[in-house]
């Protein structure tokens, strides 16, 4: 796949981008006032009215914008009881999860359900962590349902497509019933190992806050197995005619579900955002077809946009299994914005406890010590937040350049993604007082960069911050051993939270060397400037040797070969802030 030369920009209903997720939730909520409403301090927490009761099993979805009516959509009594929503394609934070965990914990626990993409995997996770010391028992069921994405035998490494709808639906409505916390989970997970998804993709999306498509596909060609995010597929092939295409989406599925005459089946022929219901019921009337000739029974179909990929054209098939348990399960009636099965009867108007909103935490406060502060070093507090600065302004500059890196092999946001996290650090450290150690700075970004992200980038830069933060929590300045420490320090954080190794063409391909170079020239005597002057070299070889990897984390990783000959751009933006980080302390110490 090539980078997209052309200067085309595409049209958007919208205001300013960085408002678009707000506005959006804002319109959706007040569309429909008779079944949502928002909760908590971060404004991403979608709510139902009638859901959340107690004694009730909570049921938060979740997952980035840009997938309407996915994944607010779905909330509403019989279904999800909150959404937690995220930037375009970017997971939500911990924080925006929590307010979602809050607003729906009546006592019994709380399943989570989102796609299976690391961001997601890694926010639920802190947010269940947190969750935990507030005594919210959670639950995760990572929705993975694309046979593109992994073999089978690998069906854990599989990414979460329209297969949502069905796991979502499943597990909304055993709640309902009042099954327990591991009744709910389970039902998840039979819905889940029940399902199978394929798709195709026959244009590219974009970005809102970039306008531009984020791959390139030629006017006769076709991406087999695309991801939801736009990730490219298995692989690229001509256009070719509606029934030829669901035979092809077809084949991997009936192999895998392994029908017998009389089975019975759940079908969702899903629209990705640009194809109308014109083509999609062409589509479904191939399905149909297929499964009679097999002698596989349709319980019910559902055609339309229910999981999309902001205007993609193109369409996904999704079966689900049926047993009298699931059939059952998705026959029970359920009223969300995007799906109503059957007639509600009354909602239940039990009482339920009063959740409080927990404050949002206040900004980080400097830690009385009892304990002298090094202050030998030319970095000090005011200077390191000079650099951090710095890096945030530089990431802005790069954004596009970072983004259009990730279209080729991810989904195209990293450098929106990245813009939002480190703008969000600079407004932080624009609050930091004169007297601010580097320590509470480091805690003062990790907050604000994963409160504003989500994602994956989120939660790897937060582990990195705070890691940092504490390696040098002894210094008030830094000197060259201690500069080596922090980037040491910081390393090691993304690597324990993305379980990343180097090879695996992650951003741990640039700060492994960038660390290895920092601590052998500060062994050879280098002062501060040498230090950071090595720790660059490192990360920038680091970045150009992903050239030459295969990919084996992240969305990338499900391209294989494909992504080898694309430098990754983790490494990329890695190689950005330290850059920016050895000019602000040299111009400043020159």
């Amino acid at each position: 796949m090539n980078i997209m030369s052309s200067e085309h920009r595409a049209k958007k209903l919208i205001n300013a981008p960085e408002d678009i997720i707000s506005e959006a939730i804002a319109g959706m909520v007040g569309a429909h006032p008779d079944m949502l409403r928002l909760e908590g301090n971060t404004g991403r927490a979608v709510v139902a009215l009638d859901g959340p009761r107690d004694g009730k099993v909570g049921v938060v979805v979740g997952g980035g914008s840009g997938h309407e009516p996915a994944f607010a959509g779905y909330v509403g009594r019989g279904l999800a009881d909150a959404a937690a929503v995220g930037n375009v394609f970017a997971s939500p934070s911990p924080e925006q999860i929590l307010d979602a965990t809050r607003a729906v914990d009546g006592g019994a626990g709380v399943v989570y359900l989102y796609g299976n993409y690391t961001g997601d995997v890694m926010n639920f996770d802190m947010a269940a962590e947190e969750a935990a010391t507030l005594g919210i028992e959670c639950r995760s069921v990572a929705v993975a349902d694309d046979i593109a994405s992994a073999p089978k035998g690998r069906e854990g490494e599989r990414r979460g497509i329209a297969g949502d709808f069905f796991v979502f639906k499943i597990a909304g409505a055993a709640a309902e019933a009042g099954r327990d916390l591991a009744g709910v989970e389970a039902a998840a997970q039979h819905a889940l190992a029940s399902t199978r998804s394929m798709g195709v993709a026959l244009t590219p999306c974009s970005m809102p806050q970039t306008g531009k498509p984020n791959f390139e596909i030629g006017d006769d060609e076709m991406e087999i197995g695309m991801g939801l995010h736009g990730e490219p597929g298995m692989r690229r092939g001509d256009m070719a005619s509606a029934d030829e295409v669901v035979d092809e989406l077809m084949a991997p599925i009936l192999d895998e579900m392994a029908f017998r005459p009389g089975d019975e089946v759940a079908v969702l022929v899903n629209g990705l955002g640009a194809t109308g219901l014109l083509e999609l019921y062409i589509l479904h009337r191939r399905v149909a077809a297929i499964l009679a000739e097999k002698g596989v029974k349709i319980h019910y179909s559902w055609v339309g946009e229910y999981a999309t990929s902001l205007e993609m054209a193109g369409a996904s098939i999704t079966l689900m299994k049926l047993d009298t348990d699931l059939r059952k399960l998705l026959d029970m009636p359920c009223r969300t914005p995007a799906l109503t099965v059957g007639t509600l009867q009354d909602a239940p108007r039990q009482a339920r406890s009063t959740v409080s909103a927990r404050p949002v935490a206040e900004t980080a406060r400097e830690e009385s010590r009892s304990r002298e502060l090094a202050t030998d070093g030319p970095i000090t507090p005011a200077l390191f937040r000079t650099m951090m600065v710095a890096a945030g302004e530089r990431i802005s500059t790069e954004a596009d350049r970072l983004s259009a890196l990730d279209g080729v092999i991810g989904d195209g946001d990293h450098g929106v993604t990245m813009d939002i996290g480190w703008k969000a650090v600079r407004d932080a450290l624009a609050q930091s007082p004169e007297d601010e150690t580097i320590e509470t700075s480091c805690k003062r970004m990790a907050k604000a960069f994963l409160d504003a992200v989500g994602a994956s980038s989120g939660p790897l830069y937060a582990t990195a911050f705070l890691r940092a933060g504490t390696a040098v929590k002894d210094r008030l300045n830094l000197d060259a051993a201690s500069m080596a420490a922090w980037i040491e320090a910081a390393c090691e954080g993304v690597r324990e939270r993305g379980r990343a190794a180097p090879g695996d063409k992650t951003m741990v391909d640039a700060w492994v060397p960038a660390v290895e170079e920092a601590r052998g020239a500060v062994t050879g005597g280098a002062d501060v400037l040498g230090c950071l002057d090595a720790a660059c070299e490192g990360a920038e070889r680091g970045m150009n040797a992903t050239r030459d990897i295969e990919s084996k984390r992240g969305r990338s990783s499900k391209l294989g070969a494909r992504s080898v000959g694309h430098i990754d751009p983790g490494a990329a933006s890695t190689v950005v802030i330290l850059t920016a980080m050895r000019d602000t302390a040299r111009e400043a110490l020159a």
